[in-house]
């Protein structure tokens, strides 16, 4: 499932870098606006969709692209890092029943990410 996939710290990557990377499956005018890397996978926000990239089997040369469109999510939440807590979390509830659920290192700016899914989710 995609919520155990995504369980585990993410670092946020430069998007002027991952929008090199992933510049063959992206369309045309799609901009990559923020962008984690958690191990050797990585979950992208675009100004279209996230994409959620998972590096498979020891190299990580075999690689599957998940695609979801905004549309498709119906509800997210934020919980922001306390006192004693060190990361944050972000559940994205996805159409179909499924939930996505990551936890970010405290230096993240979960608001601003929340700012974002709004954005796009709310438009």
């Amino acid at each position: 499932m995609l919520d155990a996939w995504l369980f585990g710290n993410a670092s946020e990557l430069k998007p002027d870098v991952i929008q090199k990377q992933l510049d063959p499956i992206l369309i045309e005018g799609e901009i990559i606006e923020r962008a984690f890397k958690l191990i050797r996978d990585m979950f992208v926000f675009t100004n279209k969709r996230l994409i959620l990239v998972d590096k498979q089997g020891v190299t990580g040369n075999k690689v599957e692209y998940h695609s979801l469109p905004y549309k498709s999510i119906i509800h997210f939440s934020i919980e922001t890092a306390g006192n004693f807590d060190r990361d944050s979390e972000l559940k994205l509830y996805i159409t179909g029943g499924l939930m996505i659920e990551k936890e970010l290192k405290k230096s993240i700016d979960i608001r601003s990410l929340q700012k974002s899914l709004a954005w796009y989710i709310l438009k």
